[in-house]
């Protein structure tokens, strides 16, 4: 491995200047939590490490007039969960946020890396996805905002551009009797990498029944996924047995995943439907007390 040159930009327009000029493998460090075992595992060779933890935009985590939030890609899971506004509004983006690693891990892991990590298990993208989130993505074209959903495009992949980088998330206002939440399946109770996750999100009308849903699997196929027939079998409903099967049904019917170590494709594939069932109820619970 040759050395590795290390900078620490103090502007945007710096990290997309040094990620363009990089000749070999630009790795942006955020928490770190991943590119550092990523290097000690001699996984990645980079020819430069740019931390961005210098820039006011990448960590700060606001809450805009409108009830939304633009939360720095930089930002630790940690400093989320020690918020009463975010942990009130959004429960299940926290809850996901929060059970990156160890207590000492969420204490560095940011959204950004997690994100841009790509691993479909990723704890915080079900819950970011079910919200609503969009990214916002600096490069040498300038600056455009997509879904979180569209970031990653496989195993260790995304669809950011050369020269492009991640600063900063946003997170809607939560909707007048809305609720989300985020669920996890895994081998032992902490500090493990999901079976099955599944974010939810719902908002309800005056009678009590469903008027809009999201609802995101993480580790059943190559990227997390939106399970838009989840959505639609409880839209229009009060929840009922009948709609809550199809929504089991439809999470399951979404699953292409993986043998492992940690559980296998029948397995993945009925914890899904049990998760999504269990998530989008917590969530209406939420809903209904907002």
């Amino acid at each position: 491995m040759e050395a590795i040159r290390f900078e620490k930009p103090g502007s945007v327009d710096e990290v997309v200047s040094l990620l363009q000029g990089s000749s070999g493998d630009a790795r942006i460090l955020a928490g770190g939590t991943d590119l550092l075992v990523q290097l000690r595992a001699q996984m990645i060779d980079p020819s430069i490490i740019i931390d961005i933890k210098d820039i006011e935009e990448t960590r700060s985590l606001s809450k805009n007039s409108d009830g939304s939030y633009t939360i720095g890609s930089a930002v630790a899971g940690a400093e989320a969960g020690d918020r009463d506004d975010i942990t009130a509004d959004w429960p299940g983006v926290v809850e996901g946020w929060e059970l990156i690693g160890s207590t000492q891990i969420q204490g560095r892991a940011s959204l950004g890396g997690n994100l841009c990590n790509a691993s479909p298990a990723g704890d915080s993208v079900p819950a970011m996805i079910a919200a609503g989130m969009t990214a916002n993505i600096a490069g040498p074209g300038g600056r455009r905002t997509i879904p979180v959903e569209e970031v990653t495009a496989g195993p260790g992949k995304t669809t950011l551009k050369k020269g492009e980088f991640i600063v900063s998330f946003n997170l809607p206002a939560r909707p007048k009797n809305g609720g989300d939440a985020y669920l996890r399946l895994i081998p032992r109770t902490e500090m493990d990498i999901a079976v099955v996750g599944c974010g939810a999100a719902v908002v309800l009308d005056k009678s009590g029944a469903v008027a809009s849903a999201k609802i995101s699997l993480g580790a059943v196929a190559a990227t997390v996924l939106v399970v838009e027939d989840a959505a639609k079998a409880i839209i229009g409903t009060t929840l009922d047995h009948e709609a809550m099967s199809a929504l089991a049904a439809a999470c399951q019917a979404a699953c292409s995943p993986i043998d492992d170590k940690r559980g296998t494709i029948e397995y993945r594939t009925k914890i899904a439907g049990v998760l999504g069932r269990r998530a989008v109820t917590i969530a209406a619970e939420r809903a209904r007390n907002n």
